[in-house]
């Protein structure tokens, strides 16, 4: 479902992301935590297609990621760290303008807003703007707008960030469902705790992946207990990497 090999970006002649390859299947989750500047956003924009790729390829969903075409906004939904909402239109507004900016109209954008408000739980929706509703809200109402067209892989970068914790438990109960319905989920955070939550995990530092897997395989591949801490994980995680590259580079 999503097949990423060698992918690297830079900027200015600065690495962002560094030959990242992984895979994921459909109906799987995944979170890639790693600390704020280890180019997550990066690689979620350039595999929705919204930055192009200087080296290596992605394919979601059997398409390429290279240049953002209509066929690749077709299977992906994505939510932004800043929720891709227009802040100075109501709710009602945001959902009816992205329901046509997925060439959905008349009874079947109102099918698609009423299936994207159940599963999100936005059931009462506030008659004011979108930039005066809580952060919670804002939450829910962006995940119901990236839903509409119902894609197969779903990009969400940094979704709980600056939310309570209470909003963000509900918040990964409705991603275990969308899941179980056969969507394929790729999540960032820089949360220890929301490692949990998914399928596999992908630890990122400094643009690049320094191992991903099962919580039980990571550990058993980095030599750590059954019950080691996702924090203890990391730490041996980044020394094994460094490690390596002293290895590489001699003495």
């Amino acid at each position: 479902m999503l097949d990423v090999h060698n992918l690297s970006k830079a900027f200015g002649g600065i690495q962002v992301t560094r030959n990242v390859s992984f895979k994921l299947e459909k109906g799987e989750r995944r979170v890639i935590l790693g600390p704020n500047g280890a180019g997550k956003t990066t690689l979620i924009r350039a595999l929705c297609g919204l930055v192009a790729i200087d080296e290596g390829n992605a394919r979601v969903a059997g398409v390429s990621s290279g240049g953002g075409s209509t066929a690749l906004r077709r299977q992906i939904g994505y939510m932004s760290q800043r929720f891709s909402l227009y802040l100075e239109l109501t709710p009602w507004e945001n959902l009816r303008f992205f329901a046509n900016a997925y060439g959905l109209a008349g009874g079947a954008a109102r099918a698609a807003i009423d299936w994207a408000r159940e599963v999100t739980g936005l059931t009462d929706i506030p008659d004011k703007l979108t930039g005066d509703l809580s952060s919670a809200l804002r939450q829910r109402l962006a995940l119901a707008c990236s839903l509409l067209h119902r894609p197969r892989v779903l990009f969400l970068d940094e979704p709980t960030s600056g939310v309570d914790p209470v909003t963000r438990y509900r918040f990964w109960r409705v991603i275990r469902e969308l899941a179980a319905s056969g969507m394929t989920v790729l999540v960032t955070t820089h949360y220890l705790e929301e490692a949990a939550y998914c399928d596999r995990l992908a630890l990122m530092l400094d643009g690049r992946l320094l191992a991903h897997g099962s919580r039980s395989s990571l550990n058993h591949s980095l030599g750590l207990e059954a019950d080691a801490t996702v924090e203890m994980l990391f730490t041996a995680a980044i020394e094994q990497a460094g490690t390596a590259n002293s290895r590489a580079l001699g003495p």
